[in-house]
């Protein structure tokens, strides 16, 4: 059998991170592993016990969610963890700079249970998750902050279809948002979205819709 994966829960409110726990620890495949109430006990129960993946909040004391997620999962961190953000500041610049700061994956509270879990299996296998509403909105808030820091590669490494399917990715679309649009495949849509990592050298969704923002390839 596949070992569980292993799961640290953040948050500073005991009600909500019991709860978040309960959920997570039902489930035959995951399991909570530790639970803490401020970014600096993240980062040292992430340091002991290795999760797979870390539930985070974002508004903490002693040490707040970002800087907690850079710690974790920045880019100069050796071993970066898997940060899955989920709060209740969906509109917070504080969604930005948790992306910027390495979190795989970004979910609102009030988002069903089915989708947290959904959430944490996704970040788990090594791939990103936007809540599709949290990209519109973020970037619709933050557009002129994200672009355009440099402009796109004249020789940029992009077939037109990936690029179709990058801009598709940068404005929230799921896989299979993506499939219906293009009349293609879920398959080959992941197809796509690997060979589009792999070309811009970015580790995950959350990267491309960054560096598509960056580099003006959307309006």
């Amino acid at each position: 059998m596949t070992a569980p994966v292993r799961v640290l829960v953040c948050d500073d409110q005991v009600m909500v991170r019991t709860g978040l726990a309960t959920i997570i620890d039902a489930q035959p495949d995951l399991e909570v592993v530790g639970e803490c109430g401020d970014g600096r006990a993240a980062v040292d129960l992430a340091g002991r016990l290795r999760p797979d993946v870390v539930v985070m909040d974002v508004r903490m004391p002693v040490l707040d969610g970002i800087e907690a997620t850079r710690l974790l999962a920045g880019a100069r961190v050796p071993r970066p963890a898997k940060v899955l953000v989920v709060t209740t500041f969906n509109l917070d610049e504080y969604v930005y700079e948790a992306l910027r700061a390495g979190a795989s994956g970004f979910l609102l509270k009030d988002a069903p249970p089915d989708q947290l879990l959904h959430g944490i299996r996704t970040v788990a296998t090594g791939a990103a998750l936007l809540d599709p509403e949290v990209t519109r909105q973020l970037v619709g808030l933050y557009a002129e902050r994200i672009r355009p820091a440099a402009p796109a590669p004249h020789d940029l490494p992009l077939t037109p279809r990936e690029l179709e399917v990058l801009r598709l990715i940068a404005d929230g679309r799921s896989n299979s948002e993506i499939a219906g649009i293009l009349l293609i495949s879920q398959e080959t849509v992941k197809t796509f979205v690997s060979r589009i990592l792999a070309k811009l050298h970015l580790r995950d969704r959350v990267q491309a819709v960054v560096y598509a923002y960056r580099h003006g390839l959307v309006t």
